[in-house]
């Protein structure tokens, strides 16, 4: 009798460990980035009553052993990294990772690992967890390069940064020039430019018609051309540029070359301090095949200024993450700058971690060392920006396994209940 109680005490410790399993995994049904719990049995020690018996040749068969147990006991509690549903918050500073690996964090100097994904970022810009930890990753350079092979680092995002201006280099011209105008007809496009120092320098080019050249008759045939002629001013009116020829062929395709506005000839626009590239600025007009390209045939005035490659200085105003886990600062010049990338880590053996609170994980002797690299690379999961991870826990299945540990634990109570009334029964044999 008292081998059935004390095996039966052994279920009620076991059931009641894996009741506590199931109450944590119900109380954290909401935690961000929560990984559920599970329970494993195995039973203890075996008495053996009789042991196993050979057969003997064909006189006598072998027998089985006879062996009563000892209870059970709770052999672990298996971690569940099953990916949680995402929830979409619109913080820029929220991410979630789509697949396996854990974002990595400094938390008191103890380097820890999380699948919680709310971060925030402190008074320095430093983004940090919930509780102050420093999460790591690669920063950038002040040209927004990143060695993804150093050593990990704190990210920073500060408020206020700013990137560099930029020169103009490249200026964009297109639409249809018509060939159909009279000679002397003036059309006119007005760009703005930047110098080193991103001074808007606004500029004027204009297309005046001249006479079109015919085609020559009989052999050898020359090509006729439609022909505009191009000047280039500053704001005062004065010409940096040109006359400058513009060809056209007799289907409206562009001949000439593309001008370029040199560096000397930009020297002398009035007013403005700075220097230009060494280069000078292109004014591009579009190849051959370009679909923005600048044509020339009859019919329509559609000539336009379409882009060009310099800005001013700009501040940061705003950042987002990219799959890989790039943060790109978007600064108010409309230039976007690559800030810093997020680091990922996986482990051969994630089910080996050690839980150490505040949602994070520690690594341990059987977990493997953590494999930290790009998201989306090495079977790291992909980043996912304004989003967070939710627990992943199954209420319809916690509340099943709430029920199966219940009937368990009275079970055991039962078989204790009886054995004790056995035991008095045989007290009673007495009287």
């Amino acid at each position: 009798m008292l081998r059935s109680m004390f095996a039966a005490v052994s279920g009620l410790r076991s059931h009641q460990a894996y009741m506590d399993v199931v109450g944590n995994n119900i109380a954290n049904v909401n935690t961000t980035g929560y990984k559920g719990s599970t329970v494993l049995f195995q039973d203890l020690l075996s008495q053996t009553l009789r042991g196993a018996g050979a057969p003997q040749g064909t006189t006598t068969g072998g027998t089985n052993p006879a062996q009563v147990g000892l209870g059970v006991q709770l052999t672990g509690v298996q971690l569940n990294f099953a990916q949680g549903a995402s929830q979409l918050t619109g913080r820029t500073t929220d991410f979630a990772i789509q697949g396996d690996g854990l974002f990595v964090v400094n938390q008191g100097g103890q380097q820890g690992y999380t699948r919680a994904g709310s971060f925030s970022l402190d008074g320095f810009g430093n983004l940090v967890t919930p509780n102050g930890g420093f999460v790591l990753g690669w920063p950038a350079d002040v040209n927004g390069n990143i060695n993804t092979n150093s050593a990990v680092g704190s990210l920073k995002i500060p408020v206020g940064q700013t990137i560099a201006p930029v020169a103009t280099g490249n200026v964009k011209i297109g639409g249809n020039l018509p060939s159909d105008v009279a000679v002397g007809t003036k059309v006119n496009v007005s760009p703005t430019v930047f110098n080193t120092l991103g001074t808007a320098v606004p500029l004027r080019v204009e297309f005046t018609k001249v006479a079109d050249t015919a085609p020559a008759v009989g052999p050898p045939a020359v090509a006729g051309s439609v022909n505009w002629q191009m000047r280039t001013y500053d704001a005062a009116g004065n010409v940096l540029a040109g006359p400058t020829a513009l060809t056209f062929d007799l289907v409206g395709a562009r001949t000439s070359a593309d001008p370029t506005l040199t560096q000397a000839q930009l020297n002398a626009v009035v007013g403005t301090s700075g220097t230009w590239p060494a280069g000078g600025i292109v004014l591009g007009m579009g190849g051959a095949t370009a679909t923005d390209r600048l044509t020339g045939a009859a019919g329509l005035n559609t000539v336009g200024f379409l882009s060009q490659d310099g800005s001013a200085i700009g501040s940061l105003s705003s950042f987002s993450v990219g799959a890989d886990g790039t943060i790109a600062g978007v600064f108010s010049n409309g230039r976007t700058q690559p800030l810093g990338q997020l680091a990922i880590a996986v482990f051969s053996n994630p089910n080996g971690l050690t839980k150490s609170g505040n949602s994070l994980y520690s690594s341990s002797v059987n977990s493997g060392q953590p494999q930290i690299g790009v998201p989306g690379s090495g079977g790291r999961g992909t980043l996912s920006g304004g989003t967070l991870e939710m627990s992943n826990v199954d209420l319809a299945q916690e509340f099943t396994n709430l029920i199966v540990a219940q009937r368990g634990f009275q079970a055991n109570s039962k078989v204790i209940t009886a054995s004790d009334e056995i035991l008095q029964d045989l007290v009673n044999m007495k009287r």
